[in-house]
């Protein structure tokens, strides 16, 4: 009877353990310094895989007030106080308001001012993700047939041409989002984007990456002719590396599944975080590096968690993460430590 009770324990707890699928895109974040690409490819991987929810790296209304300063937090700040200005909503009345809209936009789906208003609701209440869906929505509506109406209304409410730094609406329009994440989403009939970045680290990286520099520089200074020798070898690889990254870059159309290799990925670590053949020659500022590889670690793994725990939160089971192409391959190593996760990245799917 004990071991009955023991098997019935563990078969109640795997029931209830969640098992997540991740197909894990590394992407560009602006496609437009490369011929003009072709997505049909990821598409018909995206409807393959039938997932029930997408994440962005964008950081999630709770993160962004709770992280008081990161890289793109200025930007950000900027943009709800002219949104406030072009037309307040009381904060108490965002969440009501963002409701109401999207019931609208339900009954009414090619009433764009609407999705205008709803954009504009959700930058109020800083959620950066959504706030992008709707206007890419918007702005893909307004590329295909000319509305002056429109167009001046998005204007008065939305400001487009003054929102140009950080994840604005100016990078949005030739960025991963534009051309892989909104339109499949909007194909599949999602309504909303999951955040799932993680900026409470970025301090600590800038400050690692200052410490690295100083350090390194002092480093080249005193090198003896044999570590000059050696160092500039490793620098001529790395060098060679992204002279083959540049020359896809410019002649490819299908840049995302490149960036999806190992190969791609060595090439942009070196960048970074330069050779670990390196980190043995004599004065090479190691603890330095190695405390930028933390934080960036600390970072992805932050990135992660917030995928399992939210697509759990969602109820979703099948998910499509997007985020920088240097980010797939520490991500996909992580997921893959993390208990019932299956990750693949595109490159994975036939």
């Amino acid at each position: 009877m004990k071991y009955l009770f023991l098997l019935f324990l563990f078969l109640s707890i795997n029931a209830k353990a969640q098992d997540i699928e991740v197909l894990l895109i590394g992407v560009s974040h602006d496609y437009s310094k490369y011929p003009k690409q072709n997505f049909s490819n990821i598409h018909q991987k995206i409807r393959k895989f039938k997932p029930d929810a997408f994440f962005g790296e964008f950081l999630s209304k709770e993160d962004e007030q709770l992280v008081m300063d990161y890289w793109c937090k200025q930007p950000n700040i900027n943009r709800l106080k002219m949104l406030r200005s072009n037309q307040p909503i009381p904060e108490a009345l965002l969440p009501r308001t963002i409701d109401s809209l999207k019931k609208r936009s339900l009954q009414q789906p090619r009433d764009y001012r609407i999705k205008t208003a709803l954009a504009h609701a959700y930058y109020l209440n800083q959620d950066v993700a959504n706030g992008h869906y709707q206007f890419w929505q918007v702005h893909h509506f307004l590329q295909q047939q000319a509305n002056a109406e429109l167009e001046d209304y998005v204007n008065k409410l939305l400001s487009p041409k003054l929102d140009t730094t950080g994840r604005s609406m100016r990078r949005l329009k030739t960025s991963e989002y534009a051309f892989i994440a909104f339109p499949m989403m909007q194909e599949l009939g999602m309504k909303e984007l999951l955040a799932m970045d993680n900026q409470e680290y970025d301090l600590n990286w800038q400050a690692s990456w200052v410490a690295f520099d100083t350090a390194f520089a002092l480093f080249r200074k005193n090198l003896t002719d044999s570590l000059k020798t050696q160092l500039k070898a490793a620098l001529t690889t790395i060098n060679n590396g992204y002279a083959k990254y540049d020359q896809i870059e410019s002649t490819s159309n299908t840049v995302t599944e490149w960036l999806n290799t190992d190969e791609a990925s060595q090439i942009s670590a070196s960048g970074d975080f330069y050779l670990p053949v390196m980190y043995d020659m004599k004065g090479f500022p190691k603890e330095e590096m190695l405390s930028k590889i933390h934080w960036w670690i600390k970072r992805n793994e932050g990135m992660c968690h917030n995928v399992v725990n939210r697509a759990k939160k969602a109820g979703a089971k099948r998910v499509v993460v997007l985020a920088g192409a240097n980010h797939r391959k520490y991500m996909q190593d992580i997921f893959k430590t993390m208990p019932h996760v299956k990750v693949r990245n595109i490159n994975e799917v036939n």
